[in-house]
């Protein structure tokens, strides 16, 4: 399955242990996240599912510029033709490919297994160029409206995504939620991290989806609240 519909108008796709997100909307088609190297036949069969084509793509927002989130930027945006958006602080990053800032795990005996297994800085991905930079507070008009939060910690760049139509958050890695609701692998900052996790539980949202693990689709709010309290 190229892609499954999490509420009405947004599919999450599965790239490599890491999420995308394709908002459905009149002007278009968007996207959030690009996965790791190598999915871009994901996305575009994705997009095909759905009885649309590549060139409605219109728009690519990164989260943040780690590898398992710009890895395919590169190549869906050379296939699509989409616009490309990213926080200042990481267009560097998307723009040379790497290496990637140090992070250190996050508390606990998992976060460390997997921060030192699947986080590499010295990984590089193919360079893209970003067309347009996003700050906080900014409401993109695209798919209706998307609000714009700058939560680093995970990431000095990182932002979360409220999709307003759809009342739906796309959080980033400010929190994964696989084996539970939690921290993500690691932080550059861990008390930046832990202020990023407050603000988002503080905001209205009716789903929510993470880089990593599954979607929420009810009860969003009271238990992103519960994990942060």
């Amino acid at each position: 399955m190229a892609s499954r519909q999490i509420i009405s108008g947004v599919h999450v796709i599965a790239m490599g242990n890491a999420n995308g997100f394709l908002i459905e909307a009149p002007d278009g088609l968007t996207l959030i996240d690009a996965g790791f190297p190598g999915k871009e036949a994901t996305v575009l069969a994705a997009i095909q599912a759905l009885g649309r084509s590549p060139e409605d793509l219109r728009h690519l927002i990164l989260t943040h510029a780690h590898p398992d989130h710009i890895g395919s930027a590169a190549a869906i945006v050379r296939a699509t033709g989409a616009r490309l958006y990213a926080h200042a602080l990481d267009q560097s990053l998307v723009e040379t490919g790497g290496p990637f800032r140090p992070m250190q795990a996050a508390p606990g005996t998992l976060r460390r297994v997997l921060c030192r297994v699947l986080f590499d800085p010295a990984a590089r991905t193919v360079p893209i160029k970003v067309d347009q930079t996003i700050s906080d507070g900014e409401i993109l008009p695209i798919a209706g409206g998307i609000e714009v939060f700058h939560v680093p910690g995970h990431c000095a760049g990182q932002v979360a995504l409220l999709w307003l139509p759809g009342r739906m958050l796309f959080a980033a890695d400010v929190f994964m939620n696989m084996m539970g609701l939690g921290d993500p692998i690691g932080f550059e900052s861990l008390e930046t991290g832990r202020a990023s996790q407050k603000r988002l539980a503080g905001l209205h949202f009716d789903a929510i989806g993470f880089g990593h693990g599954a979607v929420i689709q009810r009860d969003a709010m009271a238990k992103l609240k519960e994990a942060t309290a």
